[in-house]
């Protein structure tokens, strides 16, 4: 039962990342300050495109959230770790990131773990495999944001 709300929660932010007038529309996290420092050094190393995907602007003006293309991958640093992961979850390494794909049959929601501030990661399946974005975010994760002690998640 857990596993259908964490894919239910995941695509609510797919829905929730869909364009306004005045940008993209996604929650802001709101995590300590340590945490939102280490995000505001990932935004600077975020890539101007991903997926061939121009960077769009989001509603809220804060490093802690990133957008690019239509329909929406939307990035958010900061967030709390999901509901979804467990000791024994099946997680993808890219470039020594772990990433929690959620929901596991069809995932559309990536959150980096094992390091001191998670990052969501949404990617629509229509733009395919996603490892071209979980490589070029892994890139600037593995820069900024350090990881946390061996079997620490």
């Amino acid at each position: 039962m857990r596993k259908g709300a964490a894919g239910a929660a995941a695509t609510g932010l797919v829905l929730l990342a869909g364009c306004t007038g005045g940008g993209v529309d996604m929650p802001v996290p709101e995590p300590d300050a340590e945490t939102a420092e280490l995000c505001e050094g990932l935004a600077e190393r975020l890539p101007e495109t991903l997926f061939d995907q121009e960077r769009t602007q989001a509603q809220a003006d804060s490093p802690l959230v990133a957008a690019w293309g239509d329909p929406v991958i939307a990035l958010r640093c900061g967030v709390p770790r999901p509901d979804a992961y467990r000791p024994d979850s099946e997680l993808m390494v890219v470039d020594e990131v772990a990433w929690l794909p959620e929901p596991q049959d069809e995932p559309t929601m990536y959150t980096a773990m094992a390091r001191e501030a998670y990052v969501e990661l949404s990617i629509p399946a229509s733009y395919g495999a996603p490892a071209q974005g979980l490589v070029a975010i892994s890139e600037a994760i593995s820069a900024e944001i350090p990881a946390l002690p061996p079997g620490e998640y």
